[in-house]
């Protein structure tokens, strides 16, 4: 019998013993053949390789992850998953569905990639209904159905908006929930379940959303996985304690690994390893660290050909120096080498063609001071507002209340220590705008704009300055999408992203380059949290908890009411 490769003096991952074990493998086209202590010189392999030792693990499955957070396209990204050892990704292309709709998603099914790509179907376009929020693109029933028949469709993607699955029977949600159970019977539905416990929790499940990704505390892990779901693990939920809940209960089998959203700048330097890497540091046991991010993904997928070396799986693995460390020496896909220690993220000699009209997305005037001034009517001087008051880890936000000064019959927002917070809806269709006073966020003079705003993608400016926002605000259009920072009404840092607005075709190490200026440029500004960049452009996410703001106003995620910025005229 001939083979293409055998890999020889390796200690190799057993996957339904969960250990290490010395073998040699065979390898024949892109599918391992042959896993056995034994010598394998009579299969007359066309090259053999010495593994000397080294452990050899199944290739990574991220099985919930967004490209468009990495601000980068299928095929670049392809390059830069690999060099970190992953192989298999189910991505959410939620972001680009909210500018383009099913165009975007398509326009991302046709990149050729090395990188095994599968899709989730964009469950929430957006993400509450276009009475909330103002998108470029709508996912409905029509764009759903015609997903379905995508062999690259794995899942339906994360469900997020609460309200309208447990209080409509009949909401968009619901229906799109019911085709897919009818026509997929057996596909996952993922979910977004933040802070929901009890019978809303149940409510959530009964739904048939038996997913969740969001940050977890030792208390919601234990309490959704005994309630049927599956977790998954992203790098803000890997905790020591966190970790110690599931060693103490051996919940591997009902647990992943993922990433859900990795920037730029850190892609450069990790993705799903990293995330493995910080698992074993807290505690989890390697054999289930690599059990976690490569078997139990690939069963929550239905993947029945990776996630385990095994004969007959796709030949996709990666050789460590070391486990605990989570070294890479090599990685292979399908049976072909696509990395080497030592080599630079390769940069694809050509991408695929994206439509002109994708690179002229924002379609916004262009503000006068006049915009970042807020009427009252009192004659007062001060008035009780609404703020959004943001937090140093993560994304989650409160509602609190400040006494805001006024003067000529305009908020006096830049006397005090809060920012000013512009959305303005730019896709051309009705113009509108809103406001909002946010708390804990830059305190130096200057200010931020971008249009990477989860996950409608609106236009959002923030500022202690209106001159500096009026700044930031142009400089935006003109680049037609992506990140700029200003002091002293000087752009200090730009991060161009002009494929709609979200996505840059530049090379990543530029695009990371360019993203980091961004970061320590907020920083300089007083920006405090563990992902600035996240914390910015997740104030506009309407189903994060529990204040956010889109293009209609401020809103309690969890009822979806309307929050007015003044809530009292006079004090």
């Amino acid at each position: 019998m001939k083979t293409d490769l055998v890999i020889i003096n390796a200690q190799v991952f057993n996957s339904f013993i969960r250990k290490f074990e010395s073998k040699n493998v065979a390898i024949r086209g892109e599918k391992f053949y042959y896993i056995t202590p034994e010598e394998l010189t009579y299969l007359a392999a066309e090259k053999t390789i010495d593994a000397k030792g080294r452990y050899m693990i199944p290739g990574l499955i991220d099985s919930h992850m967004h490209i468009e957070s990495s601000m980068t396209i299928p095929s670049i990204f392809s390059k830069a998953a690999l060099y970190h050892g992953v192989t298999t990704i189910v991505a959410d292309s939620h972001e680009v569905a909210n500018v383009f709709g099913i165009e975007g998603v398509e326009a991302f099914l046709k990149e050729e990639t090395e990188l095994d790509i599968f899709y989730a179907i964009p469950s929430s376009v957006p993400s509450t209904n276009p009475d909330l929020e103002t998108t470029g693109g709508i996912i409905g029933l029509n764009e759903v159905r015609e997903l379905l028949a995508s062999p690259k469709v794995m899942c339906l993607g994360e469900v997020m908006n609460f309200k309208d699955i447990v209080s409509d029977p009949d909401s968009l949600i619901n229906q799109i929930i019911a085709l897919c159970k009818e026509l997929r019977p057996n596909m996952p539905i993922e979910g977004h379940v933040p802070k929901i416990w009890e019978e809303d929790l149940a409510n959530f499940i009964y739904h048939g959303i038996t997913a969740d990704h969001t940050h977890q505390s030792p208390e919601s892990i234990y309490t959704k996985i005994c309630n049927g779901m599956f977790i998954e693990m992203q790098g803000k939920s890997i905790t020591k304690e966190n970790i110690e809940t599931i060693v103490k209960h051996s919940f591997y089998e009902y647990v992943a690994l993922i990433t859900d959203d990795v920037m730029a700048d850190d892609l450069l330097t990790g993705h799903l390893n990293g995330i493995v890497k910080k698992a074993i540091d807290c505690g989890m046991p390697v054999e289930e660290a690599i059990y976690t991010s490569t078997y139990t993904p690939a069963r929550r997928m239905g993947f029945q050909d990776r996630g385990a070396i095994v004969p007959g799986h796709m030949a996709d693995f990666i050789l460590l120096d070391d486990v605990t460390e989570f070294s890479i020496n090599q990685v292979y896909k399908s049976g072909k080498l696509v990395h080497t220690k030592g080599e630079p993220i390769k940069t694809p000699e050509k991408t695929e063609a994206f439509p002109a009209e994708f690179f002229h997305s924002v379609q916004c005037e262009k503000a006068d001071l006049e915009r970042f001034r807020i009427p009252v009517t009192t004659e007062k001087d001060a008035v009780l507002c609404n703020v959004i008051q943001i937090q140093q880890v993560g994304t989650f936000t409160e509602c609190v209340e400040r006494a805001i000064p006024v003067k000529d019959g305009y908020l006096d927002w830049e006397s005090t220590d809060l920012a000013l917070l512009v959305v303005m809806e730019r896709y051309g269709i009705n113009g509108n705008i809103a406001y909002a006073l946010v708390e804990n966020t830059i305190t130096n003079k200057g200010a931020i704009a971008t249009t990477w705003a989860h996950d409608h993608h609106n236009l959002m400016v923030m500022g202690t300055d209106a001159a500096d926002m009026q700044v930031a605000q142009h400089h935006i259009i003109d680049l037609q999408g992506g990140y700029v920072v200003v002091e002293n009404e000087a752009t200090t840092a730009t991060c161009p992203l002009p494929l709609g607005g979200i996505l840059s075709i530049a090379p990543l190490e530029e695009l990371g380059k360019q993203l980091e200026e961004v970061r320590q440029a907020m920083v300089r500004l007083g920006y405090v949290n563990t992902n600035e960049i996240m914390s910015f452009s997740t104030l506009s996410l309407p189903v994060s908890p529990a204040i956010k703001i889109t293009d209609v106003g401020m809103m309690n995620t969890r009822t979806q009411e309307r929050i007015p910025l003044v809530k009292q005229e006079s004090l």
